[in-house]
């Protein structure tokens, strides 16, 4: 019989952690506990509300309603329906993952098409810009000259979905005026609000669950790097974020704002989670952010030259 080496690659990963647990319990409990509480105190605060109205507006069929006032703006230059430019909207100005949660939500309810789903995947899922700007910013120690660091977060995954519509995307989206081919039924405010509420509790646990696994990794850098702090905390960044963030402080801004980029081994954790249930690719959603990473990698790079 023909082994699988993912099998035994799985299991030697689940059997070398369970034995890190045990031989150091204490600084295991102490990383779990930091991914719990900035799960509690972090996400759950910022990011369940959201979930739960967008969750109501798709619902109640409100996207294309919600985003009118923007269409001017934005149609030119994506040429897409309303219910894309919501996800666009919600996923910038939201923050991760609610660029993947919205995007599952409309393709599952046939609301847009794969191709379009795929589109909103590769640049809409980013950090969210109340996060940046009051969490992570402060603590790289960069209190001015916020607007470049602004335009390489978001402008630049703009910039990349406005590229990607005219050329990879150019035959295989709608016209911006043509709707879904069926209307999805409408939910009354009530169960609309119920159903809503009860999926935002299902995937703001599975994300903190992730969080907590994610956070207790961190585990393994501190015993392989216990003299290099910088490494450590690089290490604990790739794994995730806002952990590592905190560990690096005003350290190696650089590498914090190209980690941020990225989104860290967690949050594309996360965003598989998000997208369970439905056939769009993980795989082609991460090589768009690593091409978005370097994109911003080098972006950052010069502006810290510049700078000096």
């Amino acid at each position: 019989m023909r082994k699988n080496p993912n099998l035994f690659l799985s299991t030697g990963a689940v059997f070398i952690l369970t034995i890190v647990i045990l031989l150091y319990p204490s600084e295991c409990l102490l990383y779990a506990c930091n991914g719990l509480t900035l799960w509690f105190e972090k996400m759950i605060p910022t990011l369940f509300p959201f979930m739960v109205l967008s969750g109501i507006m798709i619902r109640m069929d409100l996207t294309d309603s919600f985003v009118k006032l923007v269409k001017p703006f934005f149609t030119p230059l994506f040429r897409v329906n309303g219910n894309c430019l919501y996800a666009i909207i919600t996923g910038f100005l939201c923050g991760f993952p609610m660029g993947a949660v919205v995007t599952a939500q409309l393709y599952d309810r046939k609301m847009i098409t794969k191709s379009e789903a795929e589109y909103l995947l590769s640049f809409c899922n980013n950090i969210g810009p109340v996060y940046f700007i009051s969490f992570a910013l402060p603590t790289m120690g960069v209190q001015n000259k916020v607007m470049p660091f602004l335009f390489g977060m978001y402008g630049i995954p703009l910039l990349y979905g406005i590229f990607l519509r005219h050329t990879l995307f150019r035959n295989h989206l709608r016209a911006h005026y043509e709707q879904a081919e069926k209307n999805p039924p409408v939910t009354s405010l009530l169960k609309a609000m119920d159903e809503s509420v009860m999926s935002s509790l299902t995937g703001i646990t599975k994300l903190g669950g992730y969080m907590i696994i994610f956070n207790l990794l961190n585990v393994f850098p501190a015993l392989f790097f216990r003299k290099n702090e910088t490494a450590k905390a690089v290490v604990g960044t790739f794994l995730e974020i806002t952990g590592g963030l905190t560990s690096l402080g005003d350290s190696a801004p650089v590498v914090s704002l190209i980690m941020l980029s990225f989104g860290g081994l967690s949050c594309i954790a996360q965003t598989n989670s998000s997208l369970q249930g439905t056939d769009l690719s993980l795989k082609k959603y991460v090589i768009h952010k690593m091409i978005l990473t370097v994109l911003c990698a080098g972006y950052y790079i010069f502006l810290t030259l510049v700078s000096f």
